[in-house]
């Protein structure tokens, strides 16, 4: 067991990582209280109200993507807010968004697979002593399959004229889409479950393989990172070549052989610049100026906050259904197509 002084000691040479881990831990177990929430509201009317009424969570919302895309698109066109799931819109648009200038940190520090799949990772280490490479020629095959599938959901969405997508969103399949979401966990099965086997022992042998080869939500957030506002500089000058940058890299970026990390798959999570032995060797930098290691999760947090607290106050956080609604549409849910 490790002794205290150890763990002061961790602390000290990576405060960032620490908060970070315990930042994911805390959101994920939030996560798991919004669940079991949501899932409370779901029952009270699948059971016909015998058991008690619970408030629907909107931060279940989060996980609609699509619906929130189809909203975002509706919402630049014709100015109308999404009132079915606004706070997806919310969330949706502001994680892209900050994808601009905080580059991925929302994968980094609070989206629960990114967190799932380094915890996997670890796992993996612990069993197998090291997490394996995906040789370079693979890695550029796999790198594109994310970006396919964001393109199918752009351009899905784009080709919809107004007036279908306004329609979309208040067909009852769309008002019902996070029950749907919560069925298909509760009853986890069939090609879902396989796929989720398969993803899981494939990322206990390459760290990270969903968020860097498969996931379409963090492709588009990534692309913030083209306009490469905030980026990782390193000084060539005083750096020693000890690789124990890209070694950290949850992303498996070689950080160590470039003069700037550009990658759009770099998540800003500060592994690098902490892991670093050399004193300003490493340091973000915003439009080139070098910033405190700390910078980004906080601005990250405070805008987070400030935007779910005018959505809240603006009436943009909580839909419009109403509980007679609900009644209606949940217990017919199944047959919803």
């Amino acid at each position: 067991m490790k002794s205290k002084a150890w763990y002061k000691k961790q602390l000290k040479r990576k405060p960032v990582q620490i908060t970070r881990y315990t930042v994911q831990g805390l959101f994920l177990l939030f996560l798991l209280y919004v669940g079991l929430q949501f899932y409370q509201f779901y029952m009270h009317f699948e059971t016909l109200g015998k058991t008690p009424f619970v408030e629907r969570p909107s931060a279940v919302e989060g996980f609609l993507p699509i619906s929130a895309l189809v909203a975002l698109k509706v919402w630049l066109t014709s100015g109308d807010f999404d009132v079915i799931h606004p706070a997806g819109l919310v969330l949706f648009a502001f994680f892209v968004g900050a994808g601009i200038l905080l580059r991925k940190s929302f994968c980094s520090w609070i989206c629960p697979v990114g967190t799932a799949n380094e915890m996997i990772a670890w796992l993996g280490r612990k069993i197998f002593k090291r997490n394996f490479e995906i040789p370079r020629w693979l890695t550029w095959l796999l790198t594109p399959i994310k970006y396919l599938l964001l393109l199918f959901f752009i351009l899905m969405v784009v080709q919809m004229d107004i007036f279908t997508a306004k329609g979309f969103l208040e067909e009852p399949y769309n008002k019902v889409s996070d029950i749907k979401m919560l069925l298909m966990f509760v009853n986890l099965g069939g090609f879902a479950l396989k796929f989720l086997i398969v993803i899981f022992i494939l990322s206990l042998f390459f760290r990270n393989f969903w968020c860097r080869f498969l996931c379409p939500y963090g492709a588009l957030i990534g692309l913030g990172s083209l306009f490469r506002i905030t980026k990782i500089e390193r000084n060539e000058d005083t750096c020693t070549n000890c690789e124990m940058c890209t070694k950290v890299c949850p992303q498996r970026l070689v950080v160590h052989k470039v003069e700037k990390v550009t990658s759009l798959n770099c998540s800003a999570c500060m592994s690098c610049v902490e892991a670093c032995p050399v004193k300003d060797t490493l340091n973000m930098t915003v439009a080139s100026k070098k910033v405190n290691k700390w910078f980004v999760p906080v601005t990250f947090f405070v805008l987070f906050v400030v935007v779910v607290t005018i959505a809240k106050i603006t009436g943009h956080w909580d839909t419009i259904i109403s509980y007679d609604e609900w009644k209606q549409l949940i217990p017919e849910v199944n047959n919803i197509d």
